[in-house]
């Protein structure tokens, strides 16, 4: 389903809807792998999971204004929102990240095997 603007502003990012997005371990893979500010393509992840379970945890994180979607054609892009949750939520980002590196969170998810 595509919506007009599905991603929040940051002003009306709330931490509750950003840590209850960050609370699943396969999300937490994703936002690690997104970390490098690059932007991917949904094929571009290999999870251990069907390809709508990972469209589900995708829609999460981009409700929840972690992520920002961009359709062009088929294709769909993702960004990490790093900019706008350091504006609003000062240092949690990189918090989680650490510590979802040195506990290995999310390390089931990597991206695809380039050609």
């Amino acid at each position: 389903m595509r919506h007009k603007d599905p991603h929040p502003p940051v002003e009306r990012l709330v931490l509750t809807d950003v840590m209850a997005a960050l609370s699943d371990p396969l999300r937490i893979g994703v936002v690690r792998l997104l970390a490098d500010e690059r932007e991917r393509t949904f094929g571009e992840f290999d999870a251990p999971v069907a390809k709508s379970t990972l469209s589900h945890h995708l829609r999460t994180l981009r409700a929840a204004g972690v992520t920002r979607t961009r359709e062009e054609g088929t294709r769909c892009y993702v960004r990490l929102r790093r900019a706008d949750l350091e504006a609003r939520f000062p240092g949690l980002l990189d918090a989680v990240l650490a510590a979802a590196g040195r506990d290995a969170v999310g390390d089931r998810i990597r991206l695809q095997a380039e050609g």
